[in-house]
């Protein structure tokens, strides 16, 4: 086949962000989540006592992030669970997708759950003041949290490296394009964790300098605000592969090449992709054999275009290939180039 001489390692990795052969597997990703739950899961107790015990409304707002994270990782690991489940009558294509309806609850999560209770206990703070207690108890567990929120981003970047070096795609495009949304919103959350951290020190810090339990109150408005930007973006990439995204341009290309590659093909009139997951990904075409093949031939050329395509790119799952008759055979058959 003469696409295979040309390029057959850039098109097994497919060279761009969410391209096959660019997401780490199941289990991978299963224990990121597991770790980022249970860090999230004792870091929000910890918290919460502290909060209560030094009365500041930035580590309350902590709490809260906390405990939307946890809530959150809880969703993700049920959406890694039932969109693993394999196809069935009911479901021929398959559960993938359904990853991304949990993972989009997760953002609500984080919106609802964090965001919404920090601005509100920030703004609560701003206008009624607060009296702060001993902080000591609470600059410990934010430096407990830090090394916890810590080892947890390490373990979801250090999956994410892996899978941008697989697609051979700088890490902070294949951020953003990955279709693993589960792993994305471990490292976002973890981010945005830490971050928060730094905020609700510097709060209680200034707080506890100038006696002004303004800067406390401010604290936990600035991290309610990061937290919408973190529910904004996840959010944004769940819906996006919900509606439907294609695989990347250059992989779109490179599987018209090797269509047209393939013996008796004329043309490609039409070519569709969808991802269906982090692993799973279908392709259609409408494609133009030559006149002079025979049924036998078609059959085996598609046959053939199915098996290329799955070797080259691991991540399809399912090829149809529909027979067309191109604009040169539909005007000596009298049709528009548009009627069936």
């Amino acid at each position: 086949m003469g696409a295979e001489a040309a390029g057959t390692e850039r098109a097994r990795t497919g060279g761009e962000p969410g391209a096959p052969g660019g997401s780490g597997g199941p289990g991978e990703s299963t224990f990121t989540v597991l770790v980022a739950a249970g860090a999230n899961l004792g870091i929000a107790v910890a918290k919460l006592i502290a909060g209560l015990i030094s009365g500041s409304s930035a580590m309350l707002s902590e709490a809260a992030h906390s405990v939307a994270d946890t809530v959150t990782e809880v969703l993700l690991l049920i959406a890694l669970k039932r969109s693993a489940k394999p196809a069935d009558e009911d479901h021929p294509l398959g559960y993938g997708p359904e990853r991304y309806v949990w993972a989009m609850l997760a953002s609500v999560a984080t919106f609802v759950g964090g965001a919404v209770f920090s601005v509100y206990d920030g703004v609560h703070t701003l206008i009624r003041g607060e009296e702060l207690g001993n902080p000591v108890i609470s600059y410990i567990v934010l430096g407990l949290a830090f090394l916890l929120e810590g080892y947890s981003l390490r373990t979801g970047v250090k999956q994410m490296h892996g899978e941008a070096a697989r697609s051979r795609t700088p890490f902070l495009r294949y951020m953003r394009w990955t279709p693993d949304t589960t792993v994305k919103a471990v490292v976002m959350e973890d981010s945005a964790a830490l971050a928060g951290l730094v905020l609700a020190a510097a709060g209680l810090l200034c707080a506890q300098l100038t006696g002004e339990g303004a800067y406390d109150g401010v604290a936990s408005i600035l991290i309610g605000l990061l937290l919408v930007v973190v529910a904004w973006v996840l959010g944004r990439s769940n819906a996006e592969l919900l509606v439907g995204r294609p695989l990347p341009r250059r992989t779109r290309e490179q599987i018209r090449a090797e269509l047209l590659a393939l013996p008796h093909v004329d043309a490609v009139l039409d070519l569709v992709t969808l991802v269906q997951g982090p692993g799973e990904s279908l392709v259609a075409a409408k494609v133009d054999f030559r006149d002079a093949s025979s049924a036998a031939q078609i059959e085996w050329a598609c046959e053939q275009a199915e098996n290329r395509l799955r070797e080259l790119f691991p991540q399809i799952r399912r090829v149809y290939l529909d027979p067309t008759p191109g604009g040169g055979q539909r005007r000596r058959a009298g049709l528009s180039p548009w009627e069936d």
